[in-house]
């Protein structure tokens, strides 16, 4: 039997309910995240003592450092979803860019984004 070198049209249909869910769950997570940076979630200290809000406006600082790093993953993380989906429709999904093989199944659901088979990122770390 000659070996597979694309996924199906089913198949392909699985991972796009997966990615879909998941592009759900990380476009509601960065607009909760740029909620927090714009300061629209109420979560700020206009009723509390001037003393505590100099000591919160310092944790603050480094609060948004991190918030924009986590906002900025998360939309790479939503760009790489969308970009699974461009290429689940020219049925190119699930094919690794280095080897041209398919990408284990099981890899694909847990990692929707991959554009690499394992061994050909571990191979990438040299």
């Amino acid at each position: 039997m000659a070996e597979k070198t694309r996924y199906s049209d089913a198949e392909l249909e699985e991972f796009r309910a997966i990615i879909m869910e998941k592009l759900e769950l990380a476009q509601r997570d960065y607009e909760q995240l740029k909620r927090s940076l714009m300061g629209l979630d109420g979560n700020d200290t206009d009723d509390t003592s001037p003393t505590y809000k100099v000591l919160e406006e310092g944790a603050n600082t480094l609060s948004k450092e991190e918030t924009t790093r986590l906002a900025q993953r998360q939309l790479k993380f939503i760009q790489g979803l969308q970009a699974a989906l461009i290429r689940i429709e020219n049925k190119t999904y699930g094919i690794c860019r280095e080897t041209g093989k398919l990408i284990p199944v099981e890899r694909l659901r847990a990692v929707p984004h991959a554009t690499l088979s394992i061994e050909a990122k571990n191979s990438g770390k040299k």
